[in-house]
């Protein structure tokens, strides 16, 4: 039986349900009685497994195909009309013609089995920030995973109303056939399909298909932004709490910073870090002229193989109940373990493709990859403004990478539109530590790269606008926790001691310290960054801010390769930044 009157919804789900042909349809009300009825039928089936209720209340394993353990970069589309609005950096196809593809492969996709309706929203329900989705599954997993990774149920189409105005997406497993596997985002319809796949990334729709790739789309036409960045608050001695957005490509120490732990030193003064959101900021201009961020997702999908109680232990705690554990090691009384959980891996255990595993053969035991599913209010460290309709104030925004020599730990861009240019020059580098050798840089703009719905751009022009539209902007940021020496080792401690350099950010953006200014933009004076008890010397401090010429020059040839797929559409301030840029090296 249907939940709602709503007449799109309703002639959207019978289409979709003429394709795929369910032997029956179940409405998802959001209610514990329906999911635990949907947690017995996926243990009974295999897709679901319990796990030991006592040490880990309400927590269930899952296992992805083989074939199917990460987000497809290849096998992911943007379908619009003019090849040009995709951009150089999105695969794309004529709608019409992967819609072709795309029915032959979804027609009969669901029989024999049961059409599962999720309505869900993304950012708190009611919300000025709140878009509403409706995504058709054949996956319990898919559902149970909805249910903790956004505000899922019935309350949805109240919210919606009669109105038209949702997100429409359409997954099924099908057969798991990695030929026929695509993830495609039709910008211009709000319709996201995802076929052939079981793994979280490509699966659960309302992560990076609608909170991203449609949700940047969607802002770029309304005036506000989708980004792949954490959000956290700093709290002061004084009890006054300021905010930051942060945008990191992979591997470079995102979910660590936003479940931050300060350094004791701290902790006895009495700051804390608050965490708002640890992977997706939706922000948009508040009604006093500042930018306002909130995390649109209700949960953690996080990557469980290097998580333990040193590295992140709020991660941790946040999967200790009601959580879902994908590909990682299953022991034999019910528990999950990973490498780098700790140093005892178990005896008699099952890895994550479900066979007997011991560590003497030196295989894995848990997928590189593998994830945890976690509910945000079960970490300790959530903010008390995570469930604030109008979110959080941002008064800074850091861009970071992992660059061995070339930028310092920290520096602050001139204005906005300097912001937006060392936001678009991002880049990470493959690093061979033993050596100390630099290897092959990789450009993440944002590291919104294999994220952003549209022409990239069109994207940088986007953030100029929102520039010009915003009267009190946030300050932006770039930071490099890994610089290397010349032994490949890293010189700054990182993890909790960030806290020294988020501290000197916030003390910029209120106007509370004075900085130096370089080629780049403005670096800290070494002695208003906080190194007691850090183990690092001002002299090593100084080092790690020095700006090397001779390498910048080498960085805008790289930059200058990089802006050249754009062609036209990169902006015309981009070029002038690069051009002073240029000039400042001279």
């Amino acid at each position: 039986m249907s939940l709602t009157t709503n007449k799109a919804v309703l002639t959207w789900v019978d289409e979709m349900a003429a394709i795929v042909q369910p032997d029956s349809i179940v409405w998802i009300d959001g209610s514990e009685e329906q999911l635990e009825e949907l947690r017995a039928i996926g243990c009974s089936t295999g897709e679901m497994i319990k796990l030991n209720q006592e040490l880990l209340p309400g927590c269930y394993y899952h296992r992805s195909a083989v074939n199917d353990v990460a987000r497809v970069e290849d096998r992911t589309f943007i379908c619009c009309k003019n090849k040009e609005d995709a951009g150089p950096t999105n695969n794309w196809m004529d709608p019409q013609e992967m819609k072709n593809k795309l029915m032959g492969i979804f027609a009969g996709s669901m029989k024999g089995r049961t059409m599962y309706v999720i309505p869900y929203s993304m950012s708190v329900i009611g919300s000025p920030f709140a878009k509403y989705g409706i995504e058709i599954t054949d996956s319990i997993y898919v559902v149970l995973s909805m249910a903790i990774m956004t505000r899922m149920g019935k309350e949805v189409y109240d919210a919606l109303g009669d109105s038209p105005d949702f997100i429409k997406g359409l997954h099924s497993k099908a057969d798991l056939d990695a030929e026929k596997r695509y993830i495609v985002h039709f910008p211009e319809e709000n319709t996201i399909m995802s076929v052939n796949s079981g793994y979280g990334g490509n699966v659960l729709l309302g992560k990076k298909c609608f909170a991203l790739r449609i949700a940047s789309h969607l802002g770029k036409q309304e005036n506000w932004m989708a980004e792949h960045m954490l959000i956290l608050g700093i709290e002061n001695p004084k009890g006054e709490v300021r905010y930051l957005a942060a945008a990191f490509p992979s591997a470079c120490g995102k979910t660590n910073l936003a479940m931050l732990i300060p350094p004791e030193l701290y902790r006895k003064k009495g700051y804390k870090v608050w965490c708002v959101g640890d992977d997706i900021a939706w922000i948009r201009i508040g009604e006093d002229g500042r930018l306002w961020a909130t995390n649109p997702e209700n949960g953690f999908f996080g990557v469980a193989p290097g998580t333990s109680a040193k590295s992140n232990p709020n991660a941790l705690a946040s999967t200790k109940k009601n959580s879902i554990f994908t590909n990682v090691v299953l022991t034999e009384d019910g528990n999950v373990w990973w490498e780098g959980l700790d140093k005892n891996p178990p005896k008699n255990a099952l890895n994550w493709k479900g066979e007997p595993w011991d560590t003497t053969d030196g295989s894995k035991g848990a997928h590189p990859n593998s994830r945890f599913t976690a509910p945000a209010e079960n970490c300790p460290c959530i903010s008390s403004e995570f469930n604030n309709p109008q979110g959080v104030p941002l008064s800074a925004i850091v861009f970071g990478g992992r660059r061995a020599k070339t930028a310092p730990l920290v520096y602050q861009s001139r204005d906005w539109q300097h912001g937006v240019f060392v936001g678009s020059v991002m880049a990470s580098e493959t690093t061979a530590a033993a050596t100390g050798a630099v290897g092959v840089v990789r450009r993440d703009p944002m590291a919104m790269l294999p994220f952003c719905g549209y022409n990239m751009g069109d994207y940088w022009q986007h953030w100029l606008n929102m520039g010009e539209m915003v009267p009190n902007k946030p300050k932006i940021f770039n930071v490099n926790w890994f610089r290397l020496d010349d032994d490949g080792n890293f010189i700054w401690p990182g993890f909790g001691d960030n806290m020294r350099v988020l501290e000197w950010i916030m003390a910029r953006c209120f106007d509370e310290v004075d900085a130096d200014e370089t080629a780049i933009g403005f670096v800290p004076k070494p002695e208003d960054i906080n190194l007691e008890e850090s183990g690092v010397s001002l002299e090593t401090l100084r080092d790690l801010l020095s700006v090397d010429k001779e390498l910048w020059k080498t960085e805008v040839e790289g930059i200058k390769e990089f802006y050249a797929k754009f062609g036209d559409k990169l902006p015309t301030a981009l070029r002038e930044e690069l051009s002073k840029l240029e000039e400042n090296l001279k």
